[in-house]
């Protein structure tokens, strides 16, 4: 009854801008542009807040490219993407009265959304000095909190919290058709979107080697001649899907995988939406930025594979097409055992 209270208040808030007093249902937008990965990351912001306010209508706006994610999320009403010029969009997305923006996002492009949809905002804080401070000073100001829980943070003044439930990824039905795997493999996501995020060919087909069971190389277009190049130097056992399926059929693999192999890159997060054991290797990031494998209340293992100690790292809260030191030790010293022994265990 008193969530009741604080909702009804804050619904009569979020009408205030309005012209004329309004009866219709709350009804949200939620902004994130891209990527895979950071779009996985939202959806428990999606799902609570439909759980959680009575009857909302929850709108998501992203890139065309990235829509697919959120097709099949059955929290959602509607999916927006910037399939026209900004202020276009922004005017179209205007007569829908929306009761408040939820921008996940927080650039300029965003910005200028929530200055023509003119209804209250709830934005996220990116973390931007703290994040620079670590990359150039080392000095540590970031908080112990994961992406998810800040993300969570921007929508708790309209009374809704963090089920704990984790992330989420809704397959259509029936699943997306996959060649002919093996009933037991690992699945390993070779790719990564900037170069020091990715061991190179020759670590990865040495993990590959040491692996005692059958793996499924899964990556884009851009992996397939290193995932030829890695099946290759490893061996029979290894399976080369990279360039060869969607992102649905790459989720489906991962569904079906004994345990998931991966770099810091969009699979890791549908992988522990799927409630998959996870090993992540990470290179030029680090776990603290807050964008590790999301758990929330569950179980399933995340293990973080990372070389302590190294005075260079981070060296970019995002990633550089080639180690700026040019020895690139955070990959090159990454314990192939070590790794082995994670998956296996």
């Amino acid at each position: 009854a008193q969530k009741a209270k604080v909702w009804l208040n804050l619904f009569y808030l979020l009408n205030s801008h309005k012209q004329t007093h309004t009866t219709t249902l709350p009804k949200f937008l939620i902004i994130r542009f891209s990527s895979i990965g950071d779009i996985v990351l939202t959806t428990p912001v999606i799902r609570c807040l439909k759980q959680q306010v009575p009857q909302a209508e929850v709108h998501f706006l992203t890139k065309p490219e990235y829509a697919g994610l959120l097709q099949h999320n059955p929290y959602l009403t509607a999916i927006h993407t910037l399939d026209k010029p900004l202020l276009t969009k922004a005017r179209e997305l205007n007569k829908e009265g929306f009761d408040a923006v939820i921008d996940l996002h927080h650039n300029l492009r965003s910005r200028m959304i929530k200055t023509i949809i003119q209804a209250p905002a709830f934005t996220f804080h990116k973390l931007n000095i703290e994040k620079w401070l670590m990359v150039n000073l080392h000095m540590n100001k970031l908080p112990n909190l994961h992406v998810v829980d800040r993300y969570m943070q921007t929508v708790q003044s309209l009374g809704v919290v963090n089920d704990g439930q984790g992330l989420d990824y809704f397959f259509n039905t029936p699943m997306p058709q996959l060649p002919p795997l093996p009933p037991t493999y690992i699945a390993f996501a070779i790719g990564a979107q900037h170069g020091t995020k990715r061991m190179p060919n020759e670590k990865i087909a040495a993990v590959c080697r040491n692996l005692p069971m059958p793996v499924v190389l899964l990556g884009g277009k851009t992996d397939e001649s290193n995932g030829e190049l890695i099946a290759r130097q490893a061996g029979g056992h290894v399976i080369n899907c990279c360039g060869k399926l969607s992102l649905k059929q790459s989720a489906a693999v991962l569904q079906g995988a004994h345990k998931v192999l991966t770099h810091d890159t969009g699979l890791m997060h549908i992988a522990a939406a799927l409630k998959k054991d996870v090993v992540a290797i990470w290179g030029n990031t680090i776990p603290e930025f807050g964008m590790s494998a999301y758990r929330g209340k569950h179980t399933f293992r995340v293990t973080n594979m990372q070389v302590a100690g190294l005075a260079c790292r981070p060296c970019s809260k995002i990633g550089h097409s080639q180690c700026p030191k040019t020895h690139f030790n955070c990959m090159q010293q990454q314990n192939i055992s070590a790794i082995c022994e994670a998956v296996m265990e």
